[in-house]
């Protein structure tokens, strides 16, 4: 069978079809040879088995110290007053943030019995900090005497802190003084759903704090510290890579991962077999550094090292379905070396379970909208579990190698979320808008990414100044949610 390069992407098919290329590859899987020396390399991943992170984030287990607070003697006529059965809503809260714990991946140490005076809180805020203790929830079940004393000093600790206060334990004139705090967020409502997701925020914080990436970047190895995220960046030549890649084989799992794309992919327009085969080839290789260099995440400058306009590097694939894949798998990998990208792709999937998109946005005044556009984006919108929306396989904008183009759902709501980083001289700062998808702009006949989405945003954005640039942005809507986590971790509003 012959594969040939098309000239356009779209119209007249001069490539393979969905069904010749599946019949080629199926054939070079029953075929290919053992793979001898190299074998080790591919031997965790599959079409159905996902690759997995190696830094210290995947491996840590977050502490959260958690306390009830009372008095020691009956309610009485004071709030919350002897209509309220204290010990049994310890009891079910109690089932509530234990589940809460399991599900974010937390250890709990719950206090075994409530904090009854003063001197237990200090104590016990003492007690974490000398512990370093990732996070703190103050479980209320009163509202007088030491209770938002107690939330006070948690507050005031340094640690990260989430307070959960049930209706019948505080006023606003109690609340008030806690809201606007960096590092402390409450939470007051009839259920823990809230207090929950507060004990995820703490999780996901110190995951975060923790996280190491691979930056592919230039000719030196080095780490530093990106600030106030507590992101480690371990910056490797990107030639190391380039090196590896054509080192190894392309064994079964890049045969049969590239046959899997190209069975769910609607069409494939452009790309031949090899191109495919090349970016499969790309997520093995990546992830082999991964584990070599014990990172969590990854990044790479793709278009310094291998994409120049006057020195390509033909024989490499860019890293587009590679990155695509990644972060379908819940691997934060971000586009050219984007550090702030990196934060915001490590914020998104540690929160809420699902990869974002890191896109160049482009101003669009006849529909008032913001087209994000970029080469490499994830399938699994809807979530690391969930399926994948539908997709091409395309060709880079630059008319190489091959890519998903993923068509996102109309009307679906999404944030777009953007951390700029900081430094010594200035703090690292974040944007974060909701908007609702228009569609999917035709990358030919326009110029551009080939993954183009039209997105109107809400609050009446001048489109032609909208803020930031490589914004993430991942479907649903979670503008206020995010903000809170920004103010828990004090990350700035830019």
């Amino acid at each position: 069978m012959k594969f040939t390069r098309c000239p356009l992407r779209y119209g007249k098919s001069c490539g393979p079809n969905r069904r010749d290329f599946l019949a080629a590859s199926a054939a070079l899987v029953g075929s290919s040879s053992m793979l001898g020396g190299c074998a080790h390399v591919w031997s965790k991943g599959s079409p159905s088995t996902r690759i997995r992170p190696h830094g210290p984030a995947t491996t840590y287990v977050p502490v959260v110290r958690a306390a009830f607070v009372r008095r020691g003697y009956p309610y009485g006529n004071r709030w919350p007053g002897a209509v309220y059965d204290g010990e049994a809503a310890r009891r079910k809260y109690t089932a509530d943030l234990i589940e809460a714990a399991k599900a974010a991946g937390a250890r709990l140490e719950l206090r075994p019995k409530p904090i009854y005076e003063f001197e237990e809180a200090d104590a016990w805020a003492a007690a974490a900090q000398a512990e370093a203790a990732d996070g703190l929830v103050v479980m209320l079940l009163d509202r007088q005497r030491h209770s938002w004393y107690t939330a006070t000093k948690a507050a005031e600790t340094g640690i990260p802190t989430v307070i959960f206060s049930p209706v019948g334990t505080s006023f606003t004139t109690n609340t008030a003084r806690l809201a606007d705090r960096q590092g402390c967020l409450i939470y007051s409502g009839e259920d823990f759903s809230q207090g929950a997701f507060g004990v995820k925020m703490l999780v996901a914080g110190a995951r975060m704090r923790r996280c190491r990436c691979l930056v592919l970047k230039g000719e030196k190895r080095f780490d530093e510290t990106m600030a106030d995220t507590g992101i480690t960046l371990r910056y490797v030549p990107g030639t190391e890579l380039i090196d590896l890649y054509r080192r190894l084989p392309t064994g079964d799992e890049v045969r049969a991962m590239a046959a899997e794309y190209a069975k769910k992919a609607q069409k494939i327009n452009g790309p031949t077999r090899q191109d495919i085969l090349n970016g499969a080839k790309f997520y093995f290789v990546a992830s082999q550094m991964l584990e070599t260099e014990q990172c969590d995440a990854i990044t790479m400058d793709c278009l310094g090292t291998i994409g120049t306009s006057r020195n390509q590097v033909r024989d490499v694939s860019l890293p587009c379905l590679a990155w695509s894949r990644m972060n379908d798998d819940g691997i934060p990998a971000a586009c050219e070396a984007d550090t702030g990208a990196v934060a915001a792709h490590v914020i998104t999937q540690y929160l809420f379970d699902r990869p974002g998109f890191q896109q160049d946005p482009v101003a669009d005044t006849l529909h008032d909208a913001i087209i994000g556009a970029h080469c490499s984006c994830p399938t699994r919108l809807k979530g690391f579990d969930g399926p994948s929306e539908p997709f091409d396989i395309v060709h880079h904008h630059g008319m190489r190698d091959a890519t998903p183009m993923v068509y996102w759902k109309k009307g679906q709501r999404i944030t777009s979320f953007d951390v700029l980083p900081g430094d010594n001289t200035r703090p690292s700062k974040v944007l974060v808008h909701n908007g609702q998808v228009m569609g999917n702009v035709s990358v030919p006949p326009n110029g551009g990414c080939v993954i183009s989405v039209r997105v109107r945003f809400d609050g009446g954005h001048d489109v032609l100044t909208f803020p930031g640039f490589h914004q993430v942005f991942f479907y649903g809507d979670h503008k206020k949610q995010l903000t809170e986590f920004c103010r828990l971790f004090k990350l700035a509003r830019a």
